[in-house]
């Protein structure tokens, strides 16, 4: 028969003052961010509190005019093209990487996350500088590689984690039934590491989609994204408009987030339903 734990008073009490350090340090790193969104409603183009009325005309100015829509756009195009390819090359090093014999395992992961290690100013210096002798600059494709280099290490990271509690015996076990490595690949190991697959490609996705300092580097006029569109609107003329796109970025990402931590949950309840 289990014993009974009974929390004492004073852990009661450390319990909640736990609690209360943790929620007001969360609120301290928060408010910075929420504290625009009301500004988004405002219905005069000034940033002040109290507000002199509630108006949705900044977001109908994001959502029905023609420089912010591109902008979005834009983003939205980059960021697709980039999580699809980072997803692949992220999953298929990943994969190398997890092999018993593979060779220099620490060096080559260290190359792999070195961007995020690099300030992404350096980054951005050095791959406008190469992109200016391949005549990449001013370029989808060259805006897509790069972003893709940022966002490749997040995919790495995830796909791995999700590697350390893969059975392989499962894979060895279709493969002397007969079945061919494409098909153990695509049957036996995706299905078993999707949650890390898809927690990766959501950060790749934020990673591109609010990224602003490569883009100030390397994209020209045709391939504004939305957060460069935001950072010269700064520059040039503070409207709240810029506000009401800050709100949905923030919706945006605090959405993928949310399903990042469900996949990563979920990933956890499967690795413990197989280790039992």
């Amino acid at each position: 028969m289990a014993a009974s734990v009974y929390a004492s008073p004073a852990e009661k009490s450390w319990h909640y003052l736990h609690r209360l350090i943790c929620g007001a340090v969360l609120l301290f790193l928060t408010a910075p961010v929420l504290v625009v969104v009301p500004l988004s409603f405002n219905s005069v183009p000034f940033f002040t509190y109290p507000m002199s009325g509630l108006s949705l005309r900044w977001y109908e100015e994001f959502f029905f005019t023609d420089r912010w829509q591109s902008a979005l756009q834009n983003s939205i195009f980059v960021a697709v093209s980039v999580t699809l390819l980072s997803t692949a090359l992220g999953t298929l090093a990943a994969l190398g990487l997890s092999r018993p014999k593979f060779p220099w395992r620490t060096a080559v992961m260290t190359i792999l996350i070195s961007p995020m290690v690099v300030p992404v100013v350096i980054t951005a210096i050095g791959v406008y500088f190469f992109y200016a002798d391949v005549g990449l600059l001013n370029t989808y494709a060259g805006l897509i590689l790069a972003h893709t280099t940022l966002a490749t290490p997040f995919v790495v990271i995830t796909v791995t984690a999700t590697l350390f509690g893969f059975d392989s015996s499962l894979t060895r076990a279709a493969a002397g039934l007969g079945a061919s490595p494409i098909t153990v690949f695509f049957k036996i190991t995706v299905p078993l590491i999707l949650p890390g697959m898809l927690s990766g490609s959501l950060f790749a996705f934020i990673t591109s989609f609010d990224e602003t300092v490569i883009a100030l580097f390397i994209a020209g006029a045709d391939q504004r994204t939305l957060p460069k569109v935001m950072f010269s609107g700064i520059r040039e003329q503070i409207s709240p408009t810029i506000i009401a796109a800050a709100t949905v970025l923030i919706v945006l990402s605090m959405g993928m987030l949310a399903t990042v931590q469900l996949l990563r949950r979920r990933s956890e309840r499967l690795r413990g339903i197989r280790g039992n």
